[in-house]
């Protein structure tokens, strides 16, 4: 379903024609590409702030409505300025309907605490959050989404393997990236590694107590330890005078 913009022909292009036209609570844009002019428009402001809120707006058809007739475009960029943050110039790229556009969407995970592998302690690696494909305008869809509840560890799923719809074919080098995996170790495997740590442990022979060594033969025998010296007498009492 296509968005209708309306729009006013800027007379002037260039930075300073931009910022008088900011001045008057407008949002400047350009229509370019399909081998025609750019043209200069401005948008209302407020109109432009609201609708940009909204998701998914580079998927969608554009019908600009301006003084010299309607344009089917695309929104391809949105400048903000650096402080406010707020919208300073749109890009739109005209169109031909009946063509296959490039674009690209976000890709949806689901059943993502019920997945298999999950389940068994694995853990998600979501690499590639989006996915470029190649379709008509009106065929593109919000999004591609992945359903991981059979996904076990070790799984991945590459772009050959998402769900597209009808009309829609994957971008140039999409079919082997791999986009989500579930890794860590499998529960055998872990097992059989711990029966072999344990294992391995109640093979390896303790060492024995060191004995006491013998004198070698002819050698003089060791001398006994000393006595412990005699205690000293205890001294007379001393007389009574």
């Amino acid at each position: 379903m296509s968005i209708k913009l309306n729009a006013e022909i800027r007379a002037k292009a260039g930075k300073g024609a931009a910022r008088a036209v900011r001045k008057n609570k407008k949002i400047p844009a350009v229509i370019y590409g399909n081998q025609k002019d750019p043209t200069p428009i401005e948008l209302d402001a407020h109109d432009w702030i609201e609708l940009i809120k909204k998701p998914g707006l580079r998927t969608k058809l554009f019908e600009i409505q301006t003084p010299r007739g309607t344009e089917s475009a695309m929104l391809m960029d949105i400048q903000y300025h650096p402080v406010s943050d707020q919208p300073i110039h749109a890009d739109f790229k005209r169109i031909d309907v009946a063509k296959p556009v490039s674009v690209s969407i976000p890709v949806q995970i689901i059943n993502v605490d019920t997945s298999r592998g999950i389940k068994a302690g694995g853990a998600l690696n979501f690499a590639v959050r989006s996915v470029a494909i190649v379709a008509r305008v009106d065929d593109i869809p919000e999004s591609i989404v992945v359903d991981l509840i059979d996904l076990g560890i070790g799984d991945v799923v590459h772009g050959s393997d998402l769900k597209l719809p009808a009309g829609v074919t994957l971008g140039l080098h999409m079919d082997d990236l791999a986009f989500i995996a579930i890794t860590g170790k499998m529960a055998e495997e872990a097992d059989a590694k711990k029966a072999a740590a344990t294992a391995a442990a109640a093979a390896t022979p303790t060492a024995a107590p060191a004995k006491a060594s013998k004198p070698a033969p002819g050698a003089a025998p060791k001398a006994a330890p000393a006595a412990p010296a005699a205690a000293k007498p205890a001294g007379k009492p001393a007389g009574k005078k």
